[in-house]
């Protein structure tokens, strides 16, 4: 048993079997997430099942204990992808593959399929940080969250699509992790959450390169609105520090919420 790194929710587990055979654990250990933990790992090993067989490089479901009962937090087993995480594999060829990727979960058809998006940007996120330095830029951004959302598709997506979640082998995409968040919703929110993830690292041209990848192949069209949303929604909850730490960070992500907002 090897403890793997990067999990925020859950606690991710490398199991060795004595047969040789390699499988992942996923205990979710981590509030708020443990108190739902039976609807989360529930719905990823549901998403896998039904994504076995489809172009998009899922793990296998193997196993559930939604209550805990055996495992002692809510756990799912799944097969163990090859490859690795690379978060600074951001070059063109890397961003065009990070993009047909997500077109390909775009373009899944799962009937049945009815758990609708939740946003992460609640208004009681809607305080101006104490680190802004362009605080009218949030401001602004919650005027526009005021405002009804526009009219969407509804699509299969990811919700949590990140370079985090991507595994890679060499220069090739192996799979994709991390499915206890899959909706039906606007396709451009996973987008939006993907370059948000890429702003913070690599700056809103990287960002913005991914998005121009995904729409030469999609067809889709931007739609700011949901990178507002997404920006918001790495703002901390009432009480709580929030995921983003590093002032650079903070620097990076006002930046990226000035551009969205033109």
């Amino acid at each position: 048993m090897t403890p793997l790194l990067g999990g925020w929710t859950s606690t991710m587990l490398r199991l060795d079997d004595s047969s040789g055979g390699l499988s992942v654990l996923r205990l979710m250990t981590n509030e708020p997430w443990r108190t739902h933990g039976a609807a989360l790992t529930t719905r990823e090993r549901q998403v896998q099942q039904l994504l076995a067989g489809s172009p998009v490089p899922a793990p296998a479901s193997l196993a559930l204990d939604p209550s805990g009962e055996h495992a002692g937090h809510p756990a799912h087993l799944m097969s163990m992808l090859p490859g690795n995480v690379d978060i600074d594999q951001v070059d063109d060829g890397a961003l065009g593959r990070l993009a047909a990727l997500l077109v390909d979960i775009h373009a899944t058809q799962l009937p049945g399929w009815a758990r609708d998006y939740q946003t992460w940007a609640w208004p009681a996120k809607w305080v101006v940080p104490d680190w802004a330095t362009m605080p009218e830029v949030w401001s602004a951004a919650f005027a526009v969250l005021s405002k009804e959302p526009p009219d969407f598709e509804p699509t299969f997506i990811h919700r949590d699509f990140h370079l985090r979640n991507v595994l890679w082998t060499g220069v090739e995409i192996s799979g994709v992790v991390d499915w206890v968040e899959t909706s039906r919703g606007p396709a451009w929110l996973d987008v939006a959450h993907c370059r948000t993830n890429l702003a913070l690292r690599h700056g809103t041209a990287t960002a913005d390169r991914f998005a121009a990848a995904y729409v030469a192949l999609s067809g889709r069209e931007p739609e700011p609105y949901w990178d507002v949303m997404d920006v918001v929604g790495f703002l901390p909850p009432p009480g709580g520090q929030g995921f983003i730490t590093d002032p650079a960070e903070r620097v990076r992500l006002e930046e990226h919420l000035a551009v969205q907002l033109g």
